[in-house]
């Protein structure tokens, strides 16, 4: 489970994102990352009593986490580390094309959720089309109580377009989904939450509400994959 110690080294890091002090602090990094690994195992194993994809393939958790270490080749910001850890769980893969479930653990802000999101164009593609043609199925997805009750704002698009998409008319029923660029959900959880024993059981309970919409998301998307 996420321990105090990980919660203070993830604030002081913030505080001294530099290599001098990431290396003179690097034992109480480890114990970050071990403590992360474990709830993360915790978390597939909990995604597997519900999503049969997940059982399926048994991520390694180490494959689902993401790198500390920023890229700074192409930034502005040339702060060496991320501030907050961070795993990605899909039976594609962490670097896959496929929806999954996620994990971001911050001091203040931490979030959890499920969904697609960052699509390339051809995977976008094969969800808009997937939406309009099963939007009666998309629509009692996307707006079942259990949904909403784990994810008050329910799907999140991060940017969406003002007309239609080429190809689609705008009087489609399904027209405000078919605007959207990305599909997921995020439901945000305060320290005392993230420290409380039961974290990965709620984690799971909010997975399972997502669970559907992942299982749909990844249908469209494999519906044409060779």
């Amino acid at each position: 489970m996420i321990t105090q110690p990980t919660l203070d080294f993830l604030a002081e890091l913030k505080a001294n994102n530099n290599r001098e002090w990431f290396e003179a602090n690097r034992p109480r990094y480890e114990q970050a990352s071990a403590d992360f690994f474990d709830t993360v195992a915790q978390f597939i194993q909990s995604l597997a009593s519900f999503d049969s994809d997940i059982a399926e393939v048994m991520p390694d958790p180490k494959s689902c986490i993401m790198r500390i270490y920023r890229d700074v080749r192409f930034s502005k910001d040339k702060t060496p580390y991320k501030t907050g850890l961070f795993a990605y769980v899909s039976k594609g893969g962490r670097k896959g094309p496929l929806a999954g479930y996620y994990l971001h653990l911050e001091p203040g802000n931490s979030f959890a959720g499920g969904g697609l999101y960052m699509p390339e164009a051809p995977v976008l593609a094969r969800t808009r089309e997937a939406i309009e043609t099963g939007f009666d199925e998309w629509d009692a997805i996307v707006t079942a109580p259990e949904l909403l009750a784990a994810f008050p704002d329910g799907v999140l698009p991060s940017g969406a377009l003002k007309r239609a998409p080429k190809g689609y008319d705008e009087t489609s029923p399904a027209i405000e989904w078919l605007r959207y660029k990305r599909y997921y959900t995020q439901r945000f959880f305060e320290d005392g939450e993230v420290l409380d024993e039961r974290f990965v059981e709620q984690l799971g309970n909010c997975c399972r509400a997502v669970m559907p919409m992942v299982a749909f998301l990844n249908k469209a998307i494999e519906s044409d994959t060779p």
